[in-house]
């Protein structure tokens, strides 16, 4: 591949990771209201999903997806809709038991907090339905490809869109400690936790509306 490219790459793409959006809000929701070890859980089910979001732009899937009109705003409202359903499920074992870590179901499904198969499930899906990724694919990595390189472009494009999930993964890994910490700290006593449970509620609806407006 292009050195040239690929470092430009690198660059752009630490300054879209850096700048907070909906992946920042959403991890920070989990940090703050259930803790480091959701927060990680988090950011491995996000980084899956741009992962398969690799996989389909080497395959030329994502173009087609783009291409197929009114396709991305319906994944962009499932997405948003998704991301409703957790932040009232969050609302409603607030009410239940005036606290994330005591609810049976949702988004905590134990006095321990959400299992991991739960938060996987969660991040994955909500990554998956996010139009941002997509987008970053159809619109982002497309400039850095050279269609004169050795390598096919369908190659070109699964080495960028990995070095993306790298990315995203390492920068976010940063925000769910700190997220997580900050709730720690905060959270520890009955009063500040369930503040943080509508915080991390608000964060999450805060998350669907920037991916119910993302173009």
């Amino acid at each position: 591949m292009d050195t040239h490219l690929l470092v430009l790459f690198l660059g752009v793409d630490l300054l879209l990771i850096a700048t907070p959006g909906p992946d920042w809000l959403y991890i920070v929701a989990r940090g703050l209201g259930q803790g480091r070890r959701a927060a990680l859980y988090a950011v491995a089910g996000i980084g899956t999903g741009y992962a398969a979001h690799t996989v389909l732009a080497a395959v030329g899937l994502a173009a087609a997806l783009g291409a197929v009109p009114g396709a991305l705003p319906a994944l962009r409202y499932a997405g948003a809709a998704y991301l409703v359903i957790l932040a009232v499920q969050l609302l409603r074992s607030l009410r239940r038991t005036g606290g994330l870590r005591g609810a049976a179901d949702g988004l905590v499904e134990s006095d321990a907090g959400p299992s991991a198969a739960t938060v996987l499930r969660q991040s994955l899906l909500t990554a998956l339905l996010n139009p941002k990724g997509l987008l970053l694919y159809l619109a982002l990595i497309p400039q850095f490809i050279n269609p004169d390189a050795a390598l096919p472009l369908g190659v070109q494009t699964a080495v960028l869109g990995l070095l993306h999930v790298v990315n995203c993964t390492l920068g976010y890994v940063l925000v769910a400690l700190l997220s997580a910490r900050a709730g720690s700290t905060f959270g520890r006593n009955p009063r500040a936790a369930r503040r943080l449970s509508a915080v991390s509620a608000a964060l999450l609806l805060a998350t669907a509306g920037f991916t119910a407006g993302a173009h």
